[in-house]
């Protein structure tokens, strides 16, 4: 005979209903009992009866998590510590790639094998969330944000993160400023845009359309873009990119052309990542909390699962700046034929 919930009772030193609702995640149960409960759950490998609980609780115990490409650094960074969250509530997480070439399709989220959904990659266009919304099925979008749509969503604060970038390059005195901003249908490339040049212009500096490039969040398009960047003329002194990935290619870029970081170019990263601090990069970049992120995502989509008609919530974190050594003033000092506006 195989081992039972009762067993895992007797294990944890609890009963056999809290085993039940700590593996549902219910809220009654405190942290601590949960997480006896799931530790002597491991440890007698115990496998709950799937048709038996969704039968009883018309729940399945799983959440879909839909990610990008995960050979992007920054996803794995935000996937772990959701599904870490959701294995917490008592939940198991199923990981949907999307990808721009094959986008995921409503019928793999709608066919009655989820509890729930996070969305991190929604472009700003999307009718997934829309979709999953009308249908009834619990949503949650972090990372990104969607235009137009009422739906529970956290995310950093990127016009604000990307104006202290802006911030830092004005206060070392960089005139000849450009940036590699990110794809225009994502929320996250349109507010880091926003915010960067409102608060050039607020300095009065500008950002000539020849010193700007956009592209995906990729090392490539970083490579390519500050491969090109720096053989126009008066080739910038600065260049702020969209996401930590892309500031990568660029500063490899540099390094091919014999440009030195950061004494002959500036160049600030965004998100922060955990590759942003090793050796060969120590990337200057905006940094986001994603493990905060992650667990206010799993909470709102918790509690989206208990009260279906609750209000929208929208959880906004506060960005800061890691400095690190991919900044410096600028190596000499323009003229003013050079800098365009004046301050």
């Amino acid at each position: 005979m195989g081992v039972t919930s009762h067993d895992v009772a007797k294990l944890a030193g609890v009963s056999q209903p809290t085993v039940s609702r700590a593996l549902r995640g219910e809220r009654n149960v405190s942290d601590e009992t949960r997480e006896k409960v799931l530790r002597a759950a491991r440890e007698l490998s115990y496998v709950p009866s799937e048709t038996g609980r969704s039968l009883s609780t018309r729940s399945t115990q799983r959440i879909g998590l839909v990610a990008d490409d995960l050979t992007n650094p920054f996803y794995p960074q935000l996937v772990q510590p959701l599904r870490d969250h959701l294995e917490r509530s008592g939940y198991r997480t199923l990981l949907i790639a999307d990808h721009v070439d094959e986008p995921v399709e409503i019928e793999r989220l709608a066919d009655g094998s989820l509890d729930g959904v996070i969305l991190t990659t929604t472009l700003l266009g999307s009718s997934l969330p829309r979709e999953l919304k009308a249908r009834g099925i619990a949503c949650v979008l972090a990372n990104r944000e969607v235009a137009d749509l009422v739906v529970d969503t956290v995310t950093v604060d990127n016009r604000a993160g990307a104006a202290q970038a802006a911030r830092l390059l004005a206060d070392l005195g960089h005139r000849r400023v450009a940036a590699i901003l990110g794809p225009h249908d994502t929320s996250t490339g349109r507010d880091r845009e926003v915010g960067f040049r409102e608060e050039l212009a607020a300095r009065g500096i500008p950002l000539p359309a020849h010193l700007v490039r956009r592209g995906e969040f990729t090392f490539e398009a970083g490579y390519d873009a500050v491969t090109d960047l720096l053989t126009v003329p008066s080739p910038p002194t600065a260049v702020f990119c969209g996401n930590d990935v892309i500031a990568m290619g660029a500063r490899c870029a540099a390094a091919a052309l014999g440009r030195e970081v950061p004494r002959e170019l500036t160049l600030l990263g965004f998100d922060d990542i955990a590759m942003a601090g090793w050796e060969v990069f120590a990337l200057t970049s905006v940094h986001c909390d994603l493990t905060a992120m992650a667990g206010h995502a799993v909470r709102l989509l918790m509690d989206r699962i208990k009260e279906p008609a609750k209000d929208a919530e929208h959880v906004v974190l506060t960005p800061t700046l890691t400095l690190r050594r991919t900044h410096a003033a600028p190596e000499h000092t323009l003229t003013s034929s050079e800098d365009g506006p004046g301050r």
